[in-house]
């Protein structure tokens, strides 16, 4: 059985047909990893006439996000190690295809139950490109060079949050919500005919895994203790984003005076702070630092801007203004762009890259689920700054203490050009 240390390139790494055919691989990638954001928030402008159609209440309607989100998280569990026995291929193509039947089901579905249920399979259904789009890249990079494909494909995923309700707000012009659950039943079959074409096994039989998948697989890789400080370390960078995306429309509207329309654009400068370091990272960090380097001054920049957004919200200092909140806010999400502990993890998984995956995805989507209403619990700025302070301590604290020994003891994580 392979080491979680083991680093080893799969076969396809140096076939000369397959470096040939990486551009059109990491633009199926690319899709596969907006799918999340384009399946969860596409439809949000159109929750009040989700709500109208079934004549029911805001909250009933909101459950069709959590049931997506649930799913999204249950389906990694299952779906990341089946990818390691069976290979990416037919997991991936199954997701798709049932993921494509799902989102026709929502455009027809009679009552708002059936429309949660139905959510929830689409969820389950489209984590398939979630965890495999990430096992891929473990198949196909090692080393620095993965650091760098996970940064260029954040520009995606912080893109992607901005620019879904957008295009979920122009289809609302040429048709109905049913329609845009169409128009995402339309996105799986043309991601179904890119797989089927453009992309490769990059699993080859002889790694694959023919026992051991599943639970135990996970439990093999939790007793890594890099592994695990590498889990928690992601884990705190999803608590502070989730806690944030949750209370910061109310915190910024509703007790620092912002505007829908001011709202919209910080979200925007704050995303692309967030794509902004994920790119410097890729291009010029990683290549000059240890990644272990970049991802513990990442904690530490996430939870000192968590501690000075938890002094403004008691008042510590007096009531702060709209711009001061705003920079704080910036400085918290872009440091987001540092953390590629995603990255140092999937480096040491070549024997269970699918599990590994959904693991790391899993986890951040249930922690979303979890702090999401914490963060609102009072009518105040003081849980999600505390959510994000406490996160952010535990994970530097994690992070630091399971890694540490691995990473100064071994030279060969230290950055070097990628070929």
């Amino acid at each position: 059985m392979s080491s979680p240390a083991q680093n080893t390139t799969a076969t396809c790494d140096t076939s000369p047909e397959s470096s040939s055919r990486r551009p059109v691989i990491f633009f199926i990638l690319a899709a596969l990893t907006a799918l999340p954001s384009l399946s969860s928030d596409v439809y949000l402008p159109a929750l009040p006439d989700v709500a109208g159609t079934f004549t029911t209440t805001a909250i009933v309607v909101q459950l069709t996000l959590t049931s997506c989100l649930v799913g999204m998280a249950l389906g990694q569990l299952a779906v990341g190690p089946l990818s390691d026995r069976l290979g990416r291929r037919r997991p991936l193509l199954t997701g798709m295809t049932l993921y494509t039947i799902a989102s026709q089901a929502c455009a027809l579905a009679p009552t708002a139950g059936t429309l949660i249920g139905l959510r929830f399979v689409q969820g389950a259904a489209g984590a398939a490109g979630i965890v495999i789009a990430r096992a891929i890249i473990r198949d196909l990079y090692q080393g620095v060079k993965i650091a760098q494909v996970f940064s260029t494909l954040m520009l995606i995923s912080g893109v992607a949050p901005v620019v879904a309700p957008l295009f979920g707000a122009q289809l609302l012009h040429v048709t109905d919500w049913r329609g845009i659950f169409t128009t995402l039943a339309v996105l799986g079959l043309l991601l179904i005919a890119a797989i089927a074409v453009g992309l490769p096994e990059t699993l080859p039989v002889a790694a694959r895994r023919t026992h051991g998948i599943g639970l135990t697989q996970m439990r093999h890789l939790l007793t890594d203790r890099v592994f695990t400080g590498c889990l928690l370390a992601a884990a705190g960078a999803f608590a502070a984003f989730f806690a944030y995306l949750a209370a910061s429309p109310f915190v910024l509207q509703d007790l620092y005076g912002a505007t829908p329309q001011t709202y919209a654009l910080l979200f925007g400068v704050n995303a692309a702070g967030m794509v902004g370091t994920g790119q410097l990272n890729g291009r010029v960090l990683v290549r000059r630092f240890p990644i272990h380097h970049i991802v513990t001054a990442g904690l530490a920049l996430l939870f000192l801007a968590g501690l000075a957004m938890l002094i403004l919200a008691t008042g510590l200092l007096g009531q702060p203004n709209l711009a001061i909140v705003c920079v704080v806010l910036f400085v918290l999400i872009s440091s987001l762009g540092l953390l590629i502990a995603n990255a140092l993890a999937m480096n040491r998984t070549s024997h269970a890259a699918g599990a590994a995956s959904a693991l790391l995805g899993s986890s951040g989507f249930l922690i979303g689920a979890l702090v999401s209403p914490l963060a609102g619990i009072t009518n105040s700025a003081t849980p999600m700054a505390l959510i994000q302070t406490l996160a952010a301590a535990l994970a530097l604290t994690a992070f630091t203490a399971l890694t540490r020994e691995r990473f100064t003891t071994h030279s060969h994580e230290q950055a070097s050009p990628a070929n």
